[in-house]
């Protein structure tokens, strides 16, 4: 197993203290390129020098300053807000406070602790993923950035880019896919979003945490070359393109030994490798010993979940005892810092006001960009001579389901409604489904006045069904829960749903079914329904969105960013490890399917999903018309890759349409890989060309022998399509070899 070369030595607590010196020097900013320092490096570095050891330290550790977890609350300002983190600043240097809060899809309030206090509810990940949008991600960033400013709060816990690896992770919701361009280029636009707004974000969780079952002891085996095409590759690009302050690493272990005790993720790839100026710190409660800083853990969080807060006694012990050396200690201080003042924490911004008005008009657009049309046999959009329709289940009078975990948002407007739930394991006290109050009902009968709306809940199903004999058509609406810690046995709709469906479709041939889910579901009754529409976690304008894409407002527009499987039977893994064991139980996990991760998967395990990765249906029509990609030289005279893309609206309304372009070559092994994508709107009748940049990675393999990427010379396939499945207009290019180093 890939370990890293120096992770042995660098593991070993006994080293000379003249090797720790030499290692704190190479990991000090100045070690870095002449041409990566910055005003912010040189102020790091002159601030560092005048702190005393016990100031140094004082930013290496932070506590949880929720009553829950720390009940005393000693040594926490008053005016410090109830969050998810808290780093007391050096007043006297002028270092701010580092106050943290959760998370991804808006400022987050679980368990409603700070009462009262609500904030802009986002869709979830998967939701923003489907829009393949990058400027819609990085309007987001800003929305929860301004946010988070604007309540206090100068870090945000946010970036969430771990793949989706399996369709049952109860954490997907948050993230953007399975695809690591995709996410990657998603996750970067939303980090430089928040960044605009003078807070810190960060990427998480480093690296390979891609299910939550038994997420402390998990152990993942995973080889070198395989971790770099997916899972990392997805961090380097968010970092290049998002520039976090800071990286959280992850609970799991990978390859036998934490995530964030690991030389090998932490220091060779993410310091050296890939030049990572910003600082690493832990997730909450997952610091095993204090030799995480030579392994180049740079600070400790939500220490009180720990065993001991290491970073702290501990810490003071081990320097003095030669162990970690001052050269560390400095190299963690100063990263934290460069991070500080490239975003300006430490200087006073103007306060503004935040227009929520607004940032609920970006949460509506952003659902319905996001919602896929996966079925239309024509009854969508609705028309508006409908006399009778009938709504099931779901809860849609009340609202919109949303996930549950650290990323909860308490909703502006109404209060939600909350319905208790059993969660086990270690997050019990999230268990609760919280419904953001955006009534789809209440948004289909306003948005069509003449129709008249009946609901009922479907919780007796021979009720459900009398009514639907009588009407015209029925949208049932399915549901399902997912929240951190916790993954989903199976891909069945909960409840007896599933059985819900078939019923009605039977008692109405005219029947539609729209999902509010976090992650994809199985679907038996499929040929039974005449439409189905992923709402995903719709946020807190969710009902409206939803009406918005049901009675053709707006186009539908979302492509799917994770492949639906028919069952568990295609999966790499039909059970998942550990799952149904008790809590913290030791369980490996062995990602075979290496860097074909998703979609590729599938192809190349010749397994036809449900739905492929990038597919969405429309209400108007659109055509691939052309594909052209070309090879040049930049002013450094190194090769590049750009596509230009021919798309036309043939159908008779205005939508938007997203043209993907994948390659297939030797290396992709018959399979097609996602290298490029564009989000464009269309008129009618309009044609558009657009020109994207391909990155050379996405050609490549990594070679753990020569420490760089290859791209071997030969012929590449691109096809431009609608999906990862579906044809297209193609090209041939014929390309030389490529080295790139990392």
């Amino acid at each position: 197993m890939w370990l890293g070369r120096a992770e042995e030595t660098l593991r070993a607590r006994a080293l000379s203290l003249g090797v720790l010196l030499v290692l704190g020097v190479f990991l000090l900013p100045t070690g870095l390129q002449a041409q990566t320092r910055s005003a912010a490096d040189v102020r790091a570095e002159a601030v560092e020098r005048q702190m005393t050891d016990a100031e140094r330290l004082q930013l290496l550790h932070g506590v949880m300053p929720i009553p829950q977890f720390f009940p005393d609350g000693a040594g926490i300002p008053s005016d410090i807000p109830v969050t998810a983190g808290f780093v007391r600043g050096i007043a006297r240097l002028g270092v701010p406070n580092l106050v943290e809060t959760d998370a991804s899809l808006g400022v987050a309030n679980p368990m409603q602790i700070r009462v009262g206090d609500t904030a802009t509810a986002l869709p979830s990940g998967q939701a923003l993923a489907a829009s393949f949008n990058p400027a819609l991600l990085y309007e987001a960033g800003v929305v929860i950035g301004s946010e988070a400013s604007a309540k206090g709060f100068n870090v945000l816990l946010g970036g969430g880019v771990n793949l989706a690896r399996d369709p049952r992770n109860g954490r997907n919701f948050e993230y953007l896919g399975e695809d690591p361009w995709l996410a990657g280029t998603l996750a970067g636009a939303a980090i430089a979003g928040t960044q605009s707004q003078h807070v810190m974000s960060t990427v998480k969780h480093f690296a390979v945490n891609d299910q939550e079952t038994q997420r402390d002891t998990l152990d993942v085996h995973i080889d070198e070359a395989a971790l770099r095409e997916s899972d990392l590759l997805a961090f380097e690009i968010a970092i290049e393109k998002g520039a976090p302050g800071a990286v959280m690493c992850a609970y799991n272990l990978v390859n036998g030994h934490p995530a964030c005790n690991h030389p090998a993720l932490l220091t060779e790839v993410l310091k050296k490798d890939w030049r990572y100026p910003g600082f690493v710190m832990s997730d909450w409660g997952a610091v095993d010993d204090v030799y995480a800083i030579n392994a180049g853990l740079d600070q400790e969080s939500g220490e009180q979940l720990d065993a001991t807060v290491w970073f702290d006694a501990p810490l003071r012990q081990a320097i003095g005892q030669g162990t970690v050396s001052h050269g560390r200690i400095s190299d963690a201080v100063r990263r934290i810092l460069r991070s500080m003042y490239t975003l300006e924490l430490d200087q006073h911004h103007e306060a503004v006001p935040v227009d929520y008005q607004a940032h609920a008009g970006l949460t509506r657009r952003a659902a319905t960009e996001g919602i896929v049309l996966l079925k239309n046999n024509g009854v969508l959009p609705l028309d508006s001579a409908l006399k009778s329709v009938l709504i099931v289940g779901g809860h849609a009078d009340l609202g919109v389901l949303s996930g549950g975990g650290s990323s909860q948002v308490t909703p502006m407007g109404a209060a939600p409604t909350i319905i208790p739930v059993e969660v086990t394991g270690g997050m019990k006290y999230m268990g609760r489904q919280l419904y953001m109050p955006s009534s789809p009902l209440r948004a289909l009968q306003t948005a069509m006045p003449e129709t008249h709306f009946a609901y009922v809940s479907g919780y007796d199903v021979a009720t459900a069904v009398a009514h639907a004999e009588r009407v015209d058509l029925v949208i049932v609406f399915a549901t399902k829960w997912q929240v951190e810690s916790r993954d989903t046995g199976s891909l069945s709709l909960p409840e007896g749903q599933d059985e819900l469906i078939h019923a009605l479709s039977q008692a109405n041939p005219r029947t539609l079914v729209v999902l509010e889910t976090g992650n994809p579901v199985s679907m038996p009754w499929l040929a039974n329904v005449q439409a189905v529409v992923e709402a995903w976690y719709p946020g807190q304008e969710g009902g409206l969105a939803i009406a918005d894409i049901l009675t053709g407002v707006f186009n539908p527009s979302g492509r799917l960013p994770i492949t639906f499987p028919l069952d568990v039977g295609q999966l790499p893994r039909p059970s998942i490890p550990g799952f149904g064991l008790p809590y913290k139980s030791a369980v490996s996990i062995d990602y075979s399917e290496g860097a074909f991760v998703g979609y590729r998967w599938y192809a190349r395990e010749d397994r036809k999903p449900l739905f492929p990765f990038g597919y969405g249906l429309s209400y108007t029509q659109f055509a691939m018309d052309q594909l052209r990609v070309q090879q040049s030289t930049d002013a450094h005279r190194r090769p590049t890759l750009s596509a230009e893309v021919t798309v036309s609206n043939r159908g008779k309304r205005t939508g938007d349409v997203t043209a993907q372009v994948y390659v297939a070559s030797a290396l992709t092994r018959g399979t097609r890989r996602l290298v490029g994508y564009v989000r464009l709107t269309l008129t009618a009748s309009e044609t558009r060309v657009a020109t994207l940049e391909i990155d050379p990675r996405l050609l490549a393999q990594w070679s753990p022998r020569t420490h760089q990427w290859h791209m071997p010379a030969g012929h590449y396939d691109f096809v431009l399509a609608n999906s990862a499945t579906e044809p297209g207009p193609s090209v041939s290019l014929t390309l030389p070899a490529m080295h790139l180093s990392p």
